[in-house]
């Protein structure tokens, strides 16, 4: 079996991020609806925007007040709302224990571990310091401590550099398209993350897991 190097996004791969659904937990009041929500989610995180606010609290360039204010005066949202929602984001981000059985099952077979995420400062502190699997990974690159973000090319050439992966071709799982096709163009191989049970269904048919 070919060991490899197995690159992890986090949000939505080994931690839950329902953005839509923390908006409805955190934020009823403004989300009394699905298309309600789905203008919500659009207003609040910008997602295919790299210059919008939330990018910004990825890249460490704003913390959560910073993030909060930009937000409200943006879109004209209470201030105090979004504090709360941006302070129930760690509650929301469960642990995905199918998934960290699949980083099990590789790291028992050689696979080296690594991750590739946008995260702000303080999630990320909160996942090294409160999630003792993470120790699995032998390193990983966090956007706010090198200031850049996926889709961004730029990110995943500093990953190559910091995580020693000139040379190989990294097997990369995420759960956003637009990052799986900018890895794939760096020549990675990519695995667009939908559950653990498809991933590992994957990572089997790239000769990385033994077939069960």
């Amino acid at each position: 079996m070919t060991k490899s190097v197995v690159v992890f996004d986090l949000g939505g791969v080994v931690f839950n991020w329902q953005p839509e659904v923390l908006l409805q937990q955190v934020l009823p009041q403004h989300a009394p609806d699905e298309a309600a929500v789905q203008r919500l989610s659009a207003r609040i995180f910008q997602t295919l925007d790299l210059d919008g606010d939330w990018t910004q609290f990825d890249l460490g360039h704003i913390g959560p007040d910073g993030l909060a204010e930009r937000i409200a005066r943006r879109t004209g949202l209470p201030e105090q709302d979004l504090r709360a929602l941006i302070g129930a984001i760690a509650p929301h981000m469960t642990v995905k224990t199918d998934t960290v059985d699949l980083m099990r099952e590789l790291r028992e077979q050689g696979h080296r571990l690594v991750y590739l995420s946008n995260m702000p400062t303080g999630l990320a502190e909160w996942i090294e310091r409160d999630h003792a699997f993470f120790d699995w990974f032998d390193d990983g690159v966090f956007s706010a401590r090198v200031r850049q973000v996926k889709p961004d090319p730029a990110i995943f050439q500093t990953a190559v550099q910091r995580l020693g992966l000139q040379g190989q071709v990294p097997v990369f799982l995420d759960d956003m398209q637009r990052n799986i096709d900018v890895a794939v163009a760096q020549g990675w191989r990519g695995v667009r993350f939908e559950s653990a049970r498809q991933a590992r269904a994957q990572l089997q048919r790239l000769g990385l897991l033994a077939a069960g």
